[in-house]
């Protein structure tokens, strides 16, 4: 799951960051030996012996079976526990909310969700509560005492934009000055923490990346609005606030050639609009779920546009960073992302070509649960394996 933060350093008051740094490397290097977690970290065998005692004696990682037939002594491979600690990742999203149990070693055990026409702050802490009750009951007595929280993932600024999904004015002042996971953890009675929900979803495609991972990458995802992130030598571009790169705000032209916003053109949002220009309706329930033929033609015509705004805010991103490929993911069955990646892949081409050639353009891997997943993600990885936001790639 995770890249190395760095070596070990055998000298006094770095005990948590030497655990660290053996607990990182066991995660992603599973089957690594004491000897081998030594020469990697730089510590000391003796330090490495007592700092794995430890984390064995907390049942955060476990031995294999002894690898004989080699040279020296036989060696003893080291593995994550996944029973060692438990997280919940919610999202709060604009339609939709999510709540996941994911386990230490990077594995999702069970999900909720549910739609909903927006937000609503009188009533979602409480059904969110409810459902993390639901998972927290189907825990083994044992496992409960291991769970060390919530993550929450949700949009920064909900009061600015939930009146564009139709909702009442009144949610606008209850969400204005809300402390999301403060209310999370009133209701649950877990500690939480709150995450921009494209800075989620971009750390959760980090992860689900192969190694080696790409350390410059754009992320864009299609919800009803578009969420977005800047990964830069493999670290999540943030601000001081914790809000992701916002490339949904870039300027692009609209189908009538006015200036506007990506989100306005290649969201779930704007395809809603279209609906409705023709008469037509959004169906009920999770898009992946819709039955996207009936939405013919108005959904071609949806895609060809949001791929001309993905394929600018791509353009308008490498501008700035030095990017070699952007990754689009979203909450659309992978039939109709793939056209939407095509459609982008389009309109990119007829873009002149400078000096450097075109950024290319991938799926994402985690599709609807990345917010959800990198909310779980991020309180495990600061509680556990980090004391920065940063990640190494090797």
């Amino acid at each position: 799951m995770f890249e190395p933060i760095g070596r070990g350093v055998a000298q006094a008051g770095v005990r948590i960051a030497n655990e660290r740094a053996v607990l990182t490397l066991v995660a992603i290097s599973p089957g690594l030996s004491n000897a081998d977690l030594a020469r990697r970290t730089g510590l000391g065998p003796q330090t490495t012996s007592r700092i794995v005692s430890d984390l064995e004696a907390r049942s955060m990682i476990m031995r294999g079976e002894v690898l004989r037939g080699r040279r020296g002594q036989p060696a003893t491979p080291l593995f994550i526990n996944p029973r060692g600690a438990y997280c919940i990742g919610v999202e709060i999203g604009w339609r939709h909310r999510e709540v996941l149990l994911y386990d230490l070693a990077g594995r999702t055990l069970a999900t909720l969700r549910a739609s909903y026409e927006y937000p609503d702050a009188n009533t979602v802490f409480a059904d969110v509560a409810a459902d993390v009750q639901t998972l927290r009951s189907g825990m083994a007595p044992e496992d409960c005492g291991r769970l060390v929280g919530i993550g929450v993932a949700a949009p920064t600024f909900i009061h600015g934009s939930i009146m564009r999904i139709g909702a009442p004015p009144e949610q606008v002042e209850l969400w204005r000055d809300i402390d999301i996971a403060g209310r999370v953890a009133a209701a649950t009675g877990l500690p939480a923490q709150w995450f921009n929900d494209g800075s989620a979803a971009g750390w959760a495609e980090i992860l689900a990346q192969p190694a080696p991972r790409p350390s410059i990458f754009a992320y864009l995802h299609v919800g009803t609005f578009v969420g977005a992130g800047i990964v830069v030598n493999g670290s999540l571009w943030e601000d001081p606030s914790g809000n992701a790169a916002d490339l949904g705000s870039i300027v692009v032209a609209g189908p009538d050639g006015a200036p506007t916003y990506v989100h306005m053109v290649a969201s779930l949002n704007a395809l809603d609009h279209r609906l409705r220009a023709a008469g037509m309706s959004r169906p009920p329930g999770f898009p992946q779920d819709w039955d996207w033929d009936a939405l013919e033609p108005v959904a071609s015509a949806w895609l060809d546009e949001a791929g001309r705004a993905l394929a600018t805010a791509v353009l308008s991103t490498r501008a700035m960073i030095d990017i070699e490929r952007a990754v689009i993911d979203g909450v659309i069955p992978r039939a109709i992302l793939a056209r939407l990646l095509e459609r982008t892949t389009h309109h990119l081409g007829r873009f002149p070509t400078l000096v450097r050639p075109m950024p290319r353009v991938e799926a994402g891997l985690q599709a609807s649960s990345a917010a959800a997943t990198g909310a779980a993600q991020l309180h495990l990885f600061r509680r556990y394996f980090s004391r920065s936001w940063h990640l190494l790639v090797t």
